[in-house]
């Protein structure tokens, strides 16, 4: 009899990340079928924070294999997205010149099921910076680098996970809530906000479905 698959782990750095991945959870319940447990971990802001929590929290049973997905919101860097589009990381990487790339490389599953929801989805790398990004200037060096958004957990969130199991499936899924032409200045009073909220808790099925297809090698072992 195969081992009950491990949980999935969604990572998100703010309590408004959280509420929203947790009410997605509930509505999205029905379609996780065997693919296992979701648990969703706030960690706080920032890529210190984001790598201690996850490291605190994958050494613990029954996280060490667990699958990974850096999830929340995303400043987008290409002129034409808008609060609402999803990034779909093909890799995450912090901003620095000697920094690393960690791959994602089964994306699959994520695509189809995000266009069965009909989101407006870009790929490409996912960077991480200290800080919040404003301003054009700003934007197109990252853009340069390329980049097409910006984020400041996902790259050490990912890179935390990949380094306590190589084998480890890791995603990075962000909703864009800031975009070159839709700078976000308060996040309740702006309609890209609300939009970028909505996205956001509609989008665990993907994730369900993403933890389906990435467990099956480990349940034929």
């Amino acid at each position: 009899m195969p081992d009950a698959p491990a949980p999935l782990l969604v990572v998100c750095a703010l309590g408004i990340e959280r509420r929203a991945l947790a009410a997605g959870t509930g509505r999205a319940a029905s379609a996780a079928g065997d693919a296992g447990p979701v648990d969703v971990l706030r960690t706080g802001m920032g890529p210190e924070r984001a790598e201690r929590a996850v490291a605190r929290r994958l050494a613990e049973d029954p996280y060490r294999a667990a699958p990974v997905i850096a999830a929340g919101f995303c400043a987008g860097l290409l002129p034409d997205m808008r609060p609402g589009d999803v990034v779909v990381a093909d890799a995450v990487r912090a901003d620095g010149e000697d920094a690393g790339t960690t791959g994602c490389p089964d994306n699959g599953p994520l695509l189809d099921a995000l266009a069965l929801l009909d989101a407006r989805v870009h790929t490409g790398l996912l960077l991480g910076t200290d800080h919040v990004v404003r301003g054009a200037a700003g934007r197109t060096r990252l853009r340069e680098r390329g980049a097409v958004a910006v984020d400041m957990e996902s790259a050490a969130t990912l890179r935390t996970a990949a380094a306590t199991s190589g084998a480890r499936p890791v995603a990075a899924v962000r909703v864009v809530v800031d975009a070159p032409e839709h700078e976000l200045v308060r996040f309740g009073t702006l309609r890209g906000g609300i939009t970028a909220y909505r996205v956001l808790s509609s989008v665990l099925p993907a994730f369900f479905e993403w933890h389906r297809h990435v467990m099956i090698p480990r349940r034929r072992t």
